[in-house]
């Protein structure tokens, strides 16, 4: 459909943003030579910005990124005030300054050469520069996000190995201030602990009694004692091992200190087999030692003279004429300990002591089962063979209730749990093995040093948080001025090529801002 002349004047122009230096090419309002021309003028530019008037104006303009073809009109307008002084009669300014800009201007519009300069910079803004800056805007807010995820993640992680750390502190008993001091302090509180679990089997002697009772009513005749160390502990407390061992109370105890620090283990120094401290003198006589008549040379010297004599086939000869000279010296075991003295092992108590403490267990635990059994027969009414059975037992068995049964066997287990407590089990692994004591101390240590390096890494990253965040207020004010400037140079491209068309209404298509 034809558009009629009188309204060929409303019709718009509309150009393809990516093709408009095509566009303006085609059609002959730009030279392809434009880029060289452009770049000369650029040279021009740089040079005539060296002697710049003092003025607010012009400062403005040449501290903007781009100067292009209207600037340099501004620029030369500002001139005209600014040079006034050197301007002649016939109208012509003798300034160096406004010849450099009116020659600048000059060539910018021969050939349009700036029409085209600022096509290019449309075409680039709004292809690279604008897509760019948005795409380093949008980077810093998934680094903001990134960012502070992984912080609290560390955060997170940092308190849940803290409250790791208390809960361990937790379970041996201490404040986690200082671990190894508490540790080594609690362990100098031991014995007292284990006194008042020993003076706690001394409420056992019901059950005992009772298990007693039964067990000489099952066999039928008397039997010996059951659980004895339990009994010895629950008459007279927690005692030595000597006491236990031998039933006499020692005159002096001499226990062994706790190391504190961890024992360096010395290697030895050669391969030789240490015999003991005791000597052998040689004897003269006997020789029933080398009945294979071997060189005794090549064997291990004894100390025994191998002689024939007279007797040698009657069997040993013990050597009645030189055999005075033989002596051999024998330690008999125990002479080095003067009696009634306690000392190493026989000096820890029996609940520190690893045997004896696990004999302890054991027989609580069978007093357990026993009164365990015992609650769960006496429950159990329809079992007619078991009421037949004790109607014979003694009073101390008939006389007992289900609920006094249930009592004791509640001590029974409320004993063995304090025994068998983790905190307790830890005390005594640190009694048998000082260096346990570093091993727990330098783990429980290491999660906070972890707790520690995960704040840290939390802080740097909230730190790389705050940088993107100040990264991108810097980006967008960028975007914003880029973004006022495409738009004037559209308004500008617009404005210029509707007055070449005789005022005809231009748009560029495809600027999204």
């Amino acid at each position: 459909m034809q558009v009629p002349p009188q309204d060929i004047q409303n019709v718009p122009i509309d150009i393809q943003t990516g093709k408009l230096l095509d566009w303006l090419v085609d059609r002959r309002h730009c030279s392809l030579r434009w880029q060289s021309r452009a770049q000369d003028i650029r040279r021009r530019i740089d040079a005539a910005m060296g002697d710049m008037p003092e003025h607010p104006e012009i400062k403005q303009l040449l501290a903007g990124a781009y100067l292009h073809y209207f600037h340099c009109l501004r620029i030369v307008e500002i001139l005209k005030g600014t040079e006034a002084s050197s301007k002649n009669l016939f109208g012509r300014y003798s300034s160096q300054r406004m010849k450099d800009w009116q020659e600048i201007v000059s060539l910018y519009e021969k050939e349009n050469t700036y029409l085209a300069e600022l096509a290019s910079l449309l075409v680039r803004s709004i292809s690279y520069e604008i897509p760019s800056l948005r795409k380093r805007i949008r980077g810093c807010q998934q680094a903001q996000r990134d960012f502070a995820r992984r912080e609290e993640e560390c955060q997170l992680r940092a308190a849940e190995l803290r409250e790791r750390f208390f809960a361990s502190c937790k379970q041996y008993g201490i404040a986690g201030d200082n671990v190894r001091q508490e540790l080594l302090a609690l362990v100098k509180d031991l014995p007292s602990l284990l006194s008042e679990i020993g003076a706690g089997a001394s409420a056992l002697s019901e059950a005992i009694e009772l298990y007693q009772a039964c067990v000489e009513f099952v066999c039928e005749s008397p039997s010996e004692q059951v659980v004895p160390l339990v009994r010895h502990i629950g008459a007279k407390g927690n005692t030595t091992v000597y006491e236990w061992r031998t039933g006499l109370q020692p005159l002096h105890v001499e226990r062994p200190e706790l190391q504190e620090q961890p024992e360096q283990l010395e290697q030895p120094k050669d391969d030789a087999i240490d015999w003991g401290d005791f000597t052998l003198e040689p004897s003269v006589g006997g020789d029933g030692a080398a009945a294979d008549g071997g060189a005794p040379s090549e064997e291990i010297d004894w100390g025994i003279t191998l002689e024939p004599g007279p007797q040698q086939d009657d069997g040993i000869d013990w050597g009645d004429g030189e055999s005075e000279e033989a002596q051999i010296t024998v330690l008999e075991t125990g002479t080095e300990v003067p009696e009634g003295v306690a000392c190493g092992s026989d000096a820890l108590t029996l609940l520190e002591h690893t045997e004896t403490r696990s004999q302890f267990i054991d027989e609580l635990m069978e007093l357990e089962l026993f009164l365990s059994q015992r609650l769960v027969e006496m429950e159990e009414e329809a079992d007619v063979v078991a009421v037949s059975q004790f109607q014979l037992a003694p009073p101390v068995l008939q006389g007992q209730s289900s609920a006094r049964v249930g009592a004791l066997l509640a001590s029974t287990q409320a004993l063995l749990g304090r025994l068998c407590a983790r905190s307790l089990q830890h005390l005594f692994i640190i009694l048998a093995s000082p260096r346990y004591v570093e091993r727990v101390s330098e783990g429980l240590r290491q999660r906070l040093r972890q707790a520690e390096l995960l704040l840290a890494k939390g802080e740097a990253m909230g730190q790389k948080q705050r940088e993107a965040l100040a990264e991108q207020g810097m980006l967008e004010p960028q975007l914003d001025r880029l973004l006022e400037k495409t738009k004037e140079l559209q308004k500008l491209i617009e404005e210029d090529i509707s007055k070449r068309y005789g005022g005809r209404p231009v748009n560029l298509m495809g600027v999204s801002l």
